[in-house]
């Protein structure tokens, strides 16, 4: 078959199926196209997921006569000023969209310029475009697109149910209202009730609100401000506290120079700060925005512009990870699971008491009957003081220890002054204006992790040598595994050798760990070495084996501590970064305020 040029039509077809993947992907051109008109009202109406009809009206500047005509021919653009594909400063800048959109479904376009005195109207349908009209439109520009792929009937067949197609367009108008709380949305259709998001002030506070209004109160409320700043490149945004997480990486929102993105270095720099504070199968909540120089970064990599490469990508990994760490490390004692409601919540009883105007006391069990007077005098008899004293088993023997009255001062340390210690678990402190209740074993395991990371960042781990090395067997892949990293874990005073086949020596251990259980640890260890990837950095690979060596070095379930040992512990939580969560990230502390308890006995 000879080589020939195709027609215009079918290039126009081929083009779309880059651009034009499903309704969302026409929602999100169309909305670009109006952000970049400078609008500050944005409304969206759609229909059938989009199939049927999707409309996009904007009070930005609208096009005149002339532009309009040219606006659906392929590769026409108001964005690109000089020609400079390295300088891009708007989310359009290819000149596809409008043409790939006429080339799959019927296209109509009401714009009005400030200099043209009454609108246009332009209209394409499978690429075949009509003359310029007069037409009714104040300000602004209002695009209409009907049948979606009706040219193209093969592309109908990859599309989802209705309100699948529908989801994905709210997603790309959330993402895109993210991206500019300066301007308002409105999204309304027959799958959803309609969504509006009011303009918010410009700024940190404003942004905030947005991000709420879009992720909702819970993130909202647990949000932690963030921002990084070097070599002209901006980090900022919001993080949620470790607790607020999801089962998956949806919930993280990444934007470059206002554009949405989905970028696998900024979901690994995320992942990295968090490495301290989440347990593996769980992801954190973020929405971060960099800030670049349009030099810096290029957009033009996806015909749906939702990736970007950057020229110093290590460096945009690096303030990522450093904002994000900072702004953890500043608000490392406070969680959701900390604070009071959640617990009120799981401890509110699920009964409701019958209302007094529907309960009828005669209607009691324990109503008498009549007076008896035989039982009065048994009764009587019965409960006398010589009677009771069958009953007289002594004091309490349950694990419980109370304090005497504790000293001012420590009530006024943020943990309180600790007052008892039950099932040799759990520690209770008092403070000022409520109560602390600390999980032993979590919060000492924090404790004993940033103490072996920063011995390690300063002169090392101490190690101490056994009188006796320990041998412990294991099957042969194991040894192998364990072995292929002893100078890694020589890096944290673990020294271990082969003893033959399937069994390795302990030689030396670190001191902060006192007694460990050797045999336990390398198991453990064993058992994170088999997911580690050889890509994974050296850092990351030895917080991992820091992590595991805290757990078994640290303090217990079951330990019963002295009064002394219980408050030293809670000294330790003030003084050590991030001891709002263990390295699992769950919870070390829940503190409940005197309301809170209040409210759960209804005094409040």
């Amino acid at each position: 078959m000879p080589v020939r040029q195709l027609p215009e039509q079918v290039v126009n077809r081929i083009a779309a199926g880059e651009v034009v993947e499903r309704p969302a992907s026409v929602v999100k051109e169309l909305v670009e196209n109006a952000i970049d008109a400078g609008a500050s009202r944005i409304d969206i109406f759609t229909d059938g997921g989009g199939r049927r009809k999707i409309a996009v009206t904007d009070d930005g500047g609208g096009m005149t006569r002339t532009d309009l005509a040219l606006a659906v021919e392929r590769h026409a653009t108001s964005k690109l000023d000089d020609e400079d594909l390295l300088r891009i400063r708007t989310l359009g800048f290819r000149g596809e969209a409008l043409p790939s959109i006429g080339a799959v479904a019927k296209l109509a376009i009401a714009t009005r310029h400030a200099s043209e005195p009454h609108a246009w109207s332009l209209a394409v349908e499978a690429g075949v475009k009509s003359a310029v009209a007069p037409a009714a439109l104040s300000q602004g520009t209002r695009v209409e697109v009907s049948d979606l792929f009706y040219a193209t009937p093969a592309r109908l067949k990859f599309l989802k149910t209705d309100r699948t197609e529908a989801e994905a367009i709210r997603e790309v108008v959330r993402r895109l209202a993210m991206a500019r709380p300066d301007i308002a949305f409105s999204l309304a259709g027959e799958e959803r009730s309609p969504v509006t998001w009011a303009a918010a002030l410009p700024g940190a506070p404003g942004q905030l609100t947005r991000l709420g209004d879009i992720l909702g109160a819970d993130f909202r409320n647990h949000a932690i401000d963030v921002r990084a700043e070097r070599e002209g490149v901006i980090v900022e945004g919001f993080a949620a506290s470790p607790s607020l997480t999801r089962a998956n990486a949806l919930g993280q929102y990444l934007f470059v120079n206002g554009r949405p993105v989905r970028d696998k270095l900024i979901l690994g720099a995320v992942r990295a700060a968090y490495a301290d504070y989440l347990p593996r199968d769980r992801h954190p909540v973020v929405a971060l925005f960099v800030t670049v120089d349009a030099r810096e970064v290029d957009a033009n990599v996806h015909p749906a512009k939702t990736e970007v490469r950057f020229r110093n990508a290590g460096l945009v990994r690096t303030l990522i990870v450093h904002a994000l760490k900072e702004g953890l490390a500043r608000e490392g004692k406070r969680t959701a699971a900390n604070g009071g409601s959640s617990a009120i919540e799981a401890l509110r009883p699920s009964f409701a008491p019958p209302r007094a105007a529907e309960w009828d006391w005669r209607r009691s069990p324990s109503f008498p009957v009549g007076p008896s007077p035989a039982l009065q005098t048994a009764a009587a008899i019965a409960l006398a003081e010589p009677g009771q004293a069958a009953f007289d088993v002594g004091g309490p023997t349950a694990d419980v220890g109370f304090q005497d009255q504790p000293s001012s001062d420590l009530l006024d340390r943020p943990l309180g002054a600790a007052r008892t210690q039950i099932h040799e678990t759990y520690i209770v402190s008092q403070t000022r204006d409520g109560l602390v209740v600390v999980d032993q074993h979590a919060a000492h395991e924090r404790i004993v992790y940033e103490k072996l990371k920063a011995s390690l960042a300063k002169n090392g781990v101490q190690r101490q040598i056994l009188l006796i090395p320990e041998i412990v067997e294991m099957d042969e892949a194991t040894v192998e595994r364990l072995l292929e990293r002893s100078e890694e874990l020589a890096s944290f005073g673990l020294a271990i050798e082969s003893f033959g086949p399937g069994a390795v020596a302990v030689r030396e251990t670190p001191s902060l760990l006192g007694k460990p259980n050797a045999g336990g640890l390398l198991r453990d260890l064993a058992e994170h070495m088999a997911e580690w990837d050889e890509a994974l950095p050296l850092e990351r690979r030895l917080m991992h084996v820091a992590a595991t060596m805290a757990c078994h070095g640290s303090v217990r379930a079951g330990r019963r501590l002295k009064p002394e040992e219980m408050n030293a512990l809670l000294r330790e939580m003030e003084d050590t970064p991030n001891s709002g969560q263990c390295n699992h990230g769950r919870p070390t502390y829940v503190e409940l305020k005197l309301t809170d308890i209040e409210k759960l006995f209804g005094r409040r």
